[in-house]
């Protein structure tokens, strides 16, 4: 199986880059784990909120194939402890997933349509955090699940 992050937007902030690259490495010991970086949308002063979501949306939807099992990271979605995401992932690896692809909207969240595609909604918490942040978070946890499957002595519980 292989995992695809789908970012809307670039960082500006390289300690974000670097942290994400570190998680990102740590990952591909496991499983196959790639980051897409969509990119920014431009002049958005002229565009409602809808349409921005709509452009997001479109430009999200041409990283996904028809058999790809997506999840959007969003915060109506179900918030799991670690433990959980872990055994989810476990679940999703032993069935015929060939490609579990994580997707991070833009600063106004995903389009109807992209909503429709989703096969889950995942919350990493019922607070808001930066997009850029979020990133971070997201990567620690992919990490954090795959040490907890390999009965690492990262997490401690």
């Amino acid at each position: 199986m292989n995992i695809d992050l789908v970012m809307i937007g670039k960082t500006d902030s390289r300690t974000v880059d670097e942290l994400i690259e570190t998680y990102r490495k740590r990952i591909n010991f496991y499983v196959k784990f790639g980051v897409v970086t969509l990119p920014d949308l431009k002049n958005t002063k002229n565009l409602s909120v809808a349409e921005q979501k709509k452009l997001e949306g479109e430009m999200l939807l041409r990283q996904l194939s028809a058999g790809d099992y997506v999840v959007l990271l969003d915060e109506r979605g179900e918030e799991l402890r670690s433990i959980e995401f872990a055994a989810w992932l476990q679940k999703r690896m032993n069935g015929s997933t060939r490609r579990l692809c994580f997707a991070i909207g833009g600063p106004y969240g995903f389009s109807d349509a992209v909503y429709q595609r989703a096969d889950r909604l995942l919350s990493l918490s019922r607070m808001t955090f930066s997009h850029q942040l979020i990133r971070v978070l997201f990567t620690e946890q992919l990490y954090r699940g795959f040490t907890i499957l390999n009965n690492e002595p990262y997490h401690h519980e």
